[in-house]
């Protein structure tokens, strides 16, 4: 879900042209999401295999992350570690919402009504350990890097682009900017047209807003993250009138306000998460033998386009794989 304050942030323009020769940190978990959502049949029914196991995330893997690819971009997938104890009941309250919305698609499905199935089917989607380890395995072999991170994918993605490691991150969610990424992009795995990107660099959100990053920390927090449900009633632009006029411990004492956690713990989440360091960034040769058993006899994928998506792959070795090369 993230921070909502997209009602007080715009984006820049940009183009896939502007993206040739970049390297960008994927936020994998969300990412992943939006292909088990919206990779599926017209009734909601995802993607699956002859043995039962879903594939709609294998299809968005290869197929839109090839195209990318194919367009001068060098992808690196970032995938969460273990969630903060403080994102608990945003986890349990996605899982309540799920399990409603799986009732509401088996009654769809009973009735026949496609369109409500669907519309239910793609409130389901859940992050199982196999989904996340068949992920891995066809980036290896693809010959994309990914990255574990000790906690939130977004946040270790935020330390490689603040080292240089990849220009910026890809994600649905603004909590980036609240981590620190200098720079963000939406929309990149969605579609191919440039029209729907969506980029923004920190510090123009923050002159543009008038406040430091701290105060959109705070202004998130009145708003509410996956960390807190933030203040009743108050939204983006609220927010951003109460943070430009005052302290927000000030406020929550004048106005006998909680946000339900310790403020310090809250901004502590966004200001020192912990980072793991040790990573290693290289592309590899795709194997193309591999891969076309695993998605094709494994998986059940059209041999041929398969072999289209790993015709495009081929760009990652093309050229030097110097991280100085790509910036």
């Amino acid at each position: 879900m993230g921070v909502k304050i997209k009602d007080i942030i715009s984006p820049e323009n940009i183009s896939f042209k502007d993206l040739d020769g970049k390297i960008i940190a994927i936020d994998a978990a969300n990412t992943i999401y939006q292909f088990l959502s919206s990779i599926r049949q017209a009734d909601g029914t995802p993607l699956m295999n002859k043995d039962g196991n879903i594939t709609s995330h294998l299809s968005g893997l290869l197929y839109r992350t090839s195209a990318i690819v194919e367009k001068g971009i060098k992808p690196i997938f970032i995938f969460d570690g273990k969630p903060t104890p403080l994102k608990s009941e945003t986890i349990n309250k996605r899982n309540e919402v799920k399990e409603e919305s799986e009732a509401k698609w088996k009654i769809a499905m009973e009735q026949g009504d496609t369109e409500a199935a669907r519309k239910y089917a793609t409130r389901t989607s859940r992050m199982s350990q196999y989904i996340i380890d068949s992920s891995k395995k066809l980036l290896d072999l693809m010959g994309i890097p990914h990255v574990q991170a000790f906690g939130e994918g977004e946040a270790q993605a935020t330390y490689m682009v603040q080292n240089n490691d990849a220009w910026a991150v890809a994600s649905q969610d603004y909590d980036c900017l609240l981590f620190g990424s200098p720079r963000i992009i939406r929309n990149l795995t969605l579609s191919g047209n440039k029209a729907d990107l969506e980029y923004y660099q920190l510090s123009n959100v923050l002159t543009n807003l008038g406040i430091t990053r701290e105060e959109l920390i705070d202004l998130a927090l009145l708003v509410g993250t996956d960390f807190n449900e933030g203040v009743k009633g108050i939204g983006a632009k609220t927010g951003l009138k109460i943070i430009k006029k005052q302290k927000l411990e000030e406020y929550l004492k004048k106005n006998d306000k909680t946000l339900g956690r310790n403020p310090y713990e809250l901004r502590d989440l966004f200001l020192n998460h912990e980072i793991n360091k040790d990573y290693d960034i290289k592309w590899n040769k795709i194997n193309k033998d591999k891969l076309t058993y695993f998605m094709c006899e494994n998986n059940g994928f059209s041999q041929e386009r398969v072999l289209t998506a790993a015709k495009k792959l081929e760009k990652l070795n093309s050229s030097q794989n110097s991280l100085d090369a790509w910036f």
